[in-house]
């Protein structure tokens, strides 16, 4: 689960750093009837804002009064919300940085002493995670062991284990 907000990976145009943190702030700018919407963000280095854009030359009437509302007053939860949108990464062309961000809760240590262990990952927002690095630090394993696991067969899953899942997913870990 998430513990703040991921920094945002996009080049600096003042000094050329790449990490960016969400200031939480939006911007609203409205010309005659139509609106644009950005969210600012600073960057790490040199304090710099920049502005990804969330909306572009809309009417008014077409944003519900809830959503604009929250934007004028600056929702943290439309925040993180807009930050995983898929469309606004893609639009910005920008990456989230999760490191550091979230922590594993793994309910208890009562499932390590077990023969074979059938686990579910849920996640509370869209965090891309390596499998290997969840079940390693889970089960106070290291890394390499893991893999090892999954080479001999110990640890199987529906899904493939090796790269990054941002989604639910299941594996069983026989001992």
């Amino acid at each position: 689960m998430p513990t703040c907000l991921p920094l945002v990976r996009r080049r600096c145009h003042a000094c050329a750093s790449e990490r960016f943190r969400p200031s939480g702030k939006f911007r609203v700018n409205a010309n005659h009837k139509l609106l644009d919407v950005w969210l600012l963000v600073l960057c790490t280095a040199c304090g710099a804002t920049a502005k990804l854009t969330l909306l572009e030359r809309v009417t008014v009437r077409a944003i519900r009064p809830g959503l604009l509302d929250r934007l004028h007053h600056n929702d943290p939860g439309l925040t993180a919300k807009l930050l995983q949108n898929p469309f606004v990464q893609h639009r910005n062309r920008i990456a989230l940085d999760w490191e550091g961000a979230w922590r594993l809760d793994t309910g208890g240590s009562d499932h390590l002493d077990r023969e074979t262990v059938d686990v579910s990952v849920r996640f509370a927002a869209r965090i891309p995670v390596r499998p290997v690095r969840l079940i390693a630090e889970g089960f106070g394993l290291s890394r390499a062991e893991v893999e090892r696991l999954i080479m001999e067969g110990k640890l199987v899953s529906t899904v493939r284990l090796s790269g990054r899942l941002s989604g639910d997913f299941a594996f069983t870990l026989k001992r």
